[in-house]
């Protein structure tokens, strides 16, 4: 028709126009995808995602269309099953559970870290009326929930979109309020651009609860939160923590709503670990906490620099020593960004063999800053032994079989660091 109306003379193309124009006017009052239209993208939808005739009609129409196509299809999260659909954030990710009741059959022992992160908000919330919670569509998953119900009105859900959360926290602290972005650590390299330009280079007081740090199992290789110390330690302004347990990221984040300046926590996945409860050395900006020193005396001269979840490997790797007759002192480093480097020119005095141990890859990591540290400062005396994840995308599996796999544990590592001494 257009062809046609077109070919008439004079009259043609302002018919033409007119009915272009009259005919958009119409789709904007009844279609919802006229963004896109007006993007210069061709909109189909929306259409049922469980409707596999629907689905095929829509492929077959953009595929006649010779642009780019954008197909609206609407899904329900859980389809097919009652329990998943009445609750899809609780099957979001599931271990094995009865298909009748839809309950988890594995028994939980413990607390995780979410669930402390998320007692430990509310506390926070109840003492610091100015502070907030973002979250990027996973309240849930980040234990923000708690605090949402909470304080409704200090709560904000910005939906899939990392680099907006980051961005309108960055708007908050600019206003005079303490927001705590939580996001797992794998979604937030999203926002990488916006940490640097909205909060850092302007020094805003976010904190960063990255969830999800080091290997998290059974998720996939897309969700290893194992690229974070790279991408966040080396940024000018930003501090980067990492607790031992459970109790220390209560302690961390408290000291965290103190500090006036851009900071990140960073904790894993699982059960928060309840050992060295007994250490509960005060906190200081930038200062690591040693766990166990070794006598002067001793022939070995070795110390393990930990980073968070790896300090409970640490621990059993000094037992694996005692039992050889070897002391082995251990570091629970605390601080990624800034280093320790008063405690490590100490170091340096005293040990001749450094392992330095993290869940992340070895380039940028932490045990590279070490080497950086120990070169810089012509330490040609200390040996170091990194142990860090290699550089390449890991798959998914229990972490416990996954450390294993890659030497992570304390019984392989302890088995290197022999070989090499």
């Amino acid at each position: 028709m257009e062809a046609t109306i077109n070919k008439v003379p004079v009259i043609g193309t302002g018919i033409m126009d007119k009915l272009r124009k009259s005919k958009d006017s119409i789709k904007r009052l009844f279609i919802p995808g006229m963004l896109f239209e007006d993007m210069g993208l061709t909109y189909i939808g929306p259409i049922d995602g469980h409707d596999i005739n629907q689905l095929l009609t829509a492929l077959k129409s953009a595929a006649r269309v010779n642009e780019a196509v954008l197909i609206h299809v609407i899904t329900k999260k859980g389809k097919g099953y009652k329990p998943a659909e009445n609750n899809p954030s609780k099957y979001h990710g599931v271990e094995t559970f009865d298909l009748t009741t839809g309950e988890c059959k594995t028994v939980k022992t413990g607390i995780a870290y979410t669930e402390v992160f998320a007692d430990t908000m509310v506390k926070l919330g109840e003492k610091y009326k100015n502070l907030v919670a973002i979250t990027a569509a996973m309240p849930s998953g980040t234990g923000l929930n708690k605090f949402k119900n909470q304080f409704p009105n200090r709560f904000f859900d910005v939906g899939i979109a990392e680099e907006h959360a980051v961005t309108f926290a960055a708007g908050l602290a600019s206003g005079g309020m303490k927001p705590v972005v939580a996001i797992y650590s794998t979604f937030l390299q999203r926002a990488y651009d916006q940490i640097i330009h909205d909060v850092c280079i302007s020094e805003l007081p976010v904190i960063f609860a990255i969830d999800r740090a080091g290997l998290v199992g059974n998720d996939g290789e897309t969700h290893q939160g194992v690229f974070d110390i790279s991408f966040l330690s080396h940024i000018p302004g930003l501090t980067v923590m990492a607790p031992k347990n459970g109790k220390e990221l209560s302690a961390m984040l408290e000291f965290a709503v103190n500090y006036n300046r851009p900071i990140a926590v960073r904790y894993p996945r699982g059960k928060s670990y309840e050992g060295l409860e007994e250490f509960q050395t005060p906190i200081i900006y930038g200062k690591s906490e040693v766990l166990y020193d070794i006598p002067e005396s001793s022939a070995e001269k070795v110390v393990l620099l930990a980073v968070g979840s790896m300090v409970e490997t640490a621990v059993n790797i000094r037992n694996l020593f005692l039992e050889d007759h070897i002391n082995a002192g251990v570091v629970n480093v605390r601080f990624l960004s800034p280093i320790d480097e008063e405690l490590f020119h100490s170091l340096a005095a005293n040990y001749n063999v450094w392992i330095t141990l993290e869940e992340n890859i070895k380039s940028g990591g932490f045990g590279e800053k070490v080497s950086a540290f120990l070169s810089e400062n012509n330490y040609n005396q200390v040996k170091q032994i990194n142990i860090s994840l290699p550089g390449r995308f890991i798959e998914h599996g229990d972490v416990s079989v996954l450390k294993e796999n890659l030497q992570m544990d304390g019984v392989s590592i302890y088995r290197k660091v022999r070989n090499l001494l």
